[in-house]
């Protein structure tokens, strides 16, 4: 198994650097159940994930092998993705009131970059691998294209108003804007910890403060505000408007609301 083309190849094709550790990962655990690719073995390996995983990663692992096998140019044994049941409602997203309380209790905390980068998930949709990369240029700009597989571009922008205090906060005219304390850019996993603890401190739920959940929350006040679903889609950089249109459904907190305020019957 040549990992180190395939990785090659992936990164040729603009891929994202965490789907490429997916794809690698998935590919290598499969060299660890099965030493050849037959439909047999594929077919048993895919049994093996269904019974062991949830289906997201089923079908991410199902993704990462189907792109393996094209590289090494057996695709007529690519696997079926399996159905994932939609739930009615949208979860585990944090509230507006929720998120409007974190940030305001970020802002007065001393070291300004938490307050940053929870507005920016929230005010642009961007993804917690996409925040680590911009940089003072960017902001400057206005915006930050991003490059994705097939050469597609995808345009982030940055509120009038976020980019004012952005300014006003950061004076550095280039390099990366969210670092650590050895001057690093902070990574998806340290952000994403360091959120809880402040979920934790604030009294805020933490299962919803994540960085997908700020993402989620650009979608529907966009939607709320702008009901462009088409728009929203690129916004977000989804390959198909379907997956957009989880934004519309109600969380369970919110159809339960409705329900009590409409039912009297």
């Amino acid at each position: 198994m040549n990992i180190h083309s395939f990785e090659k190849e992936l990164r040729r094709e603009n891929y994202a650097l965490n789907t490429i550790v997916a794809y690698k990962y998935a590919a290598l655990d499969y060299s660890k159940h099965f030493h050849t690719f037959s439909k047999e073995n594929l077919l048993r390996y895919k049994a093996f994930l269904i019974d062991t995983y949830r289906p997201k990663t089923v079908n991410l692992r199902i993704r990462s092998i189907n792109k393996y096998l094209e590289f090494i140019g057996r695709p007529e044994l690519s696997l079926r993705s399996i159905k994932i049941p939609r739930a009615s409602f949208l979860d585990n997203v944090i509230s507006n009131e929720d998120y409007l309380y974190f940030k305001k209790r970020l802002r007065k905390e001393e070291d300004k970059r938490w307050y940053f980068i929870v507005w920016t998930l929230a005010s642009t949709g961007a993804r917690i691998s996409e925040l680590v990369q911009l940089k003072s240029e960017h902001i400057r700009a206005g915006y930050f294209d991003v490059y994705s597989k097939g050469g597609k571009v995808r345009r982030i922008f940055f509120p009038a108003r976020l980019r004012r205090e952005f300014l006003a906060w950061e004076e550095k005219d280039n390099g990366h804007l969210f670092l650590n304390h050895r001057g690093a850019p902070l990574t998806p996993r340290g952000i994403a910890y360091r959120l809880k603890e402040f979920a934790v401190k604030f009294g805020v739920n933490a299962q919803v403060v994540h960085p997908h959940s700020f993402r989620h929350l650009f979608a529907k006040n966009f939607l709320q505000r702008n009901n462009d679903l088409v728009l929203l889609a690129d916004l977000l950089g989804h390959g198909s408007i379907d997956t957009t249109r989880i934004y519309l459904q109600r969380s369970s907190r919110e159809q339960r609301e409705l329900i009590d305020r409409l039912v009297d019957w």
